[in-house]
């Protein structure tokens, strides 16, 4: 088991509920399905946003959240974050007075598989961002940071219908979160390397789901440099990735990759033809891991 700061708790008990159902015989079974809660989050004394999450670890998802859509800034000071599990909701206060009422009103629906959404400032904020180099990507850690990911007991392996990102550092994965939309997980990182005050310049950024314009836009605010799928990518998330100077790589499988942006920075350390390939049998129990969507 690798050693994560934070990593996945497959069986805490408030995140799966057994439910009965029936086999392809019609033979009675009970499986594990993936608890949805609403979660609404305040910044001060304004409503920002309800979002659908499995509802751990709302302290990051909310600071992550507005950090992500430029809510808040990186010289902002936390005064409290109040959750109340029986209301669900979370409130983050500061001590800059906010106000978004005009900001809430320009949303832009992203292809995110909980119907995530950014907001058009943030859009144009991110056209003009520029991820320096200097930060590179060895092959030899990608195969092991794969390798480890993908045999983590995870609430995937247990129940599926969900997403997992990871932050890593070389061939270290550090904090691993899990949501039903991949961008609640992401902002789940976000939140943690803010609070606990990681700094982004030398990170890795893993995802199980596609690489599309979203995730593109949220690691390039978070400043990490690098962002890894086993997925596929859409035409906006490479092109937002060029512009950008964000290293892009996707269908990360065991010795197999593709590189679309940010090629300058990949180190070609392993030697393809000696490095194991991924079984066709990882995942999931019962199957093989897919493309997330």
């Amino acid at each position: 088991m690798t050693d994560y700061i934070l990593g996945p708790n497959p069986t805490n008990p408030h995140l799966t509920q057994q439910v009965e159902g029936w086999d392809q015989n019609g033979d009675p079974v009970t499986t594990a399905v993936v608890v949805e809660r609403p979660l609404t989050l305040f910044l001060n004394g304004q409503e920002i946003v309800t979002n659908m999450t499995i509802g751990d670890y709302p302290a990051y998802l909310a600071v992550g959240y507005l950090l992500n859509q430029n809510m808040l800034r990186a010289d902002d000071k936390i005064t409290a974050i109040d959750y109340d599990d029986d209301l669900e909701t979370v409130v983050v206060r500061t001590e800059r007075e906010t106000n978004y009422e005009e900001k809430l009103k320009k949303k832009v629906r992203t292809s995110g598989c909980a119907q995530g959404t950014v907001f058009g400032d943030l859009m144009e904020k991110i056209e003009d961002s520029q991820l320096p180099d200097g930060q590179v990507l060895r092959t030899s850690w990608m195969q092991s940071l794969t390798k480890k990911i993908n045999t983590t007991d995870s609430l995937y392996l247990q129940a599926g219908a969900i997403h997992g990102c990871v932050l890593c550092q070389e061939d270290r994965p550090l904090v691993y979160m899990e949501d039903v939309g991949r961008h609640n997980a992401v902002d789940k990182i976000a939140g943690y390397m803010f609070l606990e005050g990681l700094t982004p310049e030398d990170k890795i950024f893993y995802t199980t789901g596609r690489l599309t314009s979203e995730m593109v836009i949220k690691t390039v605010q978070m400043g990490i440099p690098i962002l890894i799928s086993r997925s596929g990518f859409t035409a906006w998330g490479v092109e937002l990735a060029r512009q950008t100077n964000l290293t892009l790589i996707g269908r990360a499988r065991g010795k197999r990759f593709t590189a679309l942006a940010g090629q300058q920075r990949i180190v070609y350390d392993a030697d393809a033809l000696e490095a194991e390939d991924e079984p066709k049998t990882a995942g999931r129990k019962g199957g093989s891991r897919s493309d997330a969507a």
